[in-house]
C-alpha cells in the first residue's frame, strides 16, 4: 500500500469526523450568533483539531500495545479489536509507528500557536488540556482509561465536545459563551456513546489485561442499559437546546438520526458475541456524524432567514 493508506490506516483516519463536526459545528454558532467568520483561522482549527485527534488514536494504540491489551485482545478468541492493528500485528515497527503519532501532536500544538496570536493565547488551555487527555488516558502513571470510574467517559465528551466546539467559537469570537457549551452537549454525549460501545467489543480481553472500562466492571447487561440510556440523554439534550433557544425548532430532525442506533438495541440480547455489537458500532458512529451536521445545517438555515 502506499504511504498515504498506510498513514490513514494507521491513524484510523476513518472516525475523524466525530472531531470535525463539532469544529463545524462551533464555527457556526459564532457566524450565527456573532457575525464572526474567518476562513483562516477555520482552516488552521480544522487541520489542528485533525492532527489532535489522530494523535490520540495512535498514542492510544501506542500504550495499549505498551501495556499488552492489544496482545490479550488478539489472542482472545471471538474478541473484535479496535486497534489499527499496525503494532500488534508487526507492520510498522514501534519506533516509527511513535514519531508518527508525536508528529501529530506537534502539528496540533503548531495550529494552537497560531490561533493564539491571533484569537488569544487562551485557546492553549484547549491544546494542553486535549494532549494531556489523550496521552494519559491510557499512559501510565493516570491511566484513567483502566479505571473504570467513569473518568474516560468524562474525558471523551470533554475533548470531543465541549472544547473543539467552544474552542472553534473561542478562535472565531476571541470570547467564551454559555451557548457553545450547550450546544456540544448533543455530539459530546453521542460521541461518549460512541466511545462507551466500542469496549463491548473487547471487553472479554479488558478484563483478561486488566483493563477496567465501565464494560468491565459492571457487566455486559447493566452496561448495555446504561449504553442504551446515554443514547436517550444525547437525544434529551437535543430537545433542551431547542428549548433554550440555542437551536431552532427545525434541527429537532435530528431526532430522526436515533432511528438506526434504536433499531440495534432492539436487535441485542442481554449478553451478545462481540460481532454482535459491529452494529451499534456503526449505527452509534452515524448517528453522532448526522446529528451534528443537521445541527450545524439548522443553524445556518437560521442565519439565512
Amino acid at each position: 500500500m502506499n504511504k498515504w493508506t498506510l498513514f490513514k490506516k494507521a491513524s484510523r483516519f476513518g472516525v475523524i469526523p466525530v472531531m470535525l463536526i463539532p469544529v463545524v459545528l462551533g464555527t457556526a454558532g459564532a457566524y450565527v450568533w456573532a457575525g464572526s467568520f474567518h476562513l483562516f483561522l477555520f482552516a488552521v482549527t480544522f487541520i489542528g483539531a485533525a492532527a489532535a485527534h489522530l494523535f490520540s488514536n495512535m498514542v492510544n494504540d501506542l500504550w495499549d500495545f505498551r501495556n499488552g491489551t492489544d496482545t490479550e485482545a488478539h489472542n482472545t478468541p471471538g474478541v473484535i479489536t479496535t486497534n489499527s492493528g499496525f503494532l500488534s500485528g508487526g507492520v510498522l515497527p514501534e519506533s516509527l509507528f511513535a514519531l508518527l503519532t508525536w508528529g501529530m501532536l506537534a502539528l496540533a500544538v503548531l495550529c494552537g500557536g497560531v490561533l493564539s496570536i491571533y484569537s488569544g493565547w487562551e485557546i492553549l488551555w484547549f491544546v494542553a488540556g486535549g494532549a494531556l487527555i489523550a496521552y494519559f488516558y491510557v499512559a501510565p502513571p493516570l491511566r484513567f482509561g483502566y479505571r473504570g470510574k467513569g473518568y474516560s467517559e468524562l474525558a471523551i465528551f470533554i475533548a470531543f465536545g465541549v472544547m473543539p466546539v467552544l474552542g472553534a467559537y473561542f478562535v472565531q469570537t476571541g470570547e467564551f459563551s454559555l451557548k457553545p457549551v450547550l450546544l456540544s452537549l448533543p455530539v459530546g454525549l453521542l460521541t461518549t456513546l460512541l466511545l462507551f460501545n466500542h469496549h463491548f467489543l473487547h471487553w472479554r480481553a479488558d478484563k483478561q489485561a486488566g483493563k477496567r472500562t465501565l464494560v468491565v466492571v459492571w457487566g455486559e447487561r447493566r452496561a448495555l442499559v446504561f449504553s442504551r440510556l446515554l443514547l436517550y440523554v444525547s437525544y434529551a439534550s437535543l430537545i433542551v437546546c431547542v428549548l433554550l433557544g440555542v437551536l431552532p425548532v427545525y434541527a429537532l430532525l435530528a431526532l430522526l438520526t436515533a432511528i438506526a442506533p434504536v433499531h440495534v438495541y432492539r436487535s441485542l440480547e442481554p449478553q451478545n458475541a462481540s460481532a454482535a455489537y459491529l452494529p451499534l458500532m456503526g449505527a452509534s458512529l452515524q448517528a453522532s456524524v448526522r446529528c451534528g451536521a443537521i445541527m450545524t445545517a439548522a443553524l445556518l438555515i437560521q442565519a439565512v432567514l
